[in-house]
């Protein structure tokens, strides 16, 4: 047993936010832990092609954008997931949203976004 805290844990910037990778690859659990903060009125284009990502909001708003235009309003207690790679726009809202992020297979924590060609950061 051990325990770790976001003090623990450099911030790693992407896009339009942080993100504490509080549980990598490296951990062995078969998943990873990130504490993410999508900025207030900001947008990024993502897109996960090798993790599949489940977030649940703990704090502020935002929304989930999918290519076809459909809006995923966020706030405290809803989970958005990603089980199929798919590609989407993240946006914060009036204010900071705070996210717990899974990633499986877990990220090593070193993966750095690169944008695509249709305006996607991706890894």
């Amino acid at each position: 047993m051990y325990t770790r805290s976001r003090e623990d844990v450099e911030k790693v910037q992407w896009g339009a936010g942080t993100s504490e990778r509080l549980l990598t690859s490296a951990d062995g659990m078969g998943f990873a832990l990130c504490h993410t903060i999508v900025e207030a009125g900001s947008s990024s284009k993502l897109q996960y092609r090798n993790h599949q990502e489940a977030c649940y909001c703990v704090a502020g708003n935002g929304a989930v954008v999918e290519p076809d235009g459909t809006v995923h309003e966020i706030v405290p207690g809803t989970v958005y997931v990603l089980p199929k790679h798919e590609k989407h726009e993240l946006r914060g809202g009036t204010e900071d949203m705070h996210l717990v992020s899974v990633f499986n297979p877990p990220i090593t924590g070193d993966e750095k976004h690169e944008l695509t060609s249709d305006g996607y950061s991706s890894y």
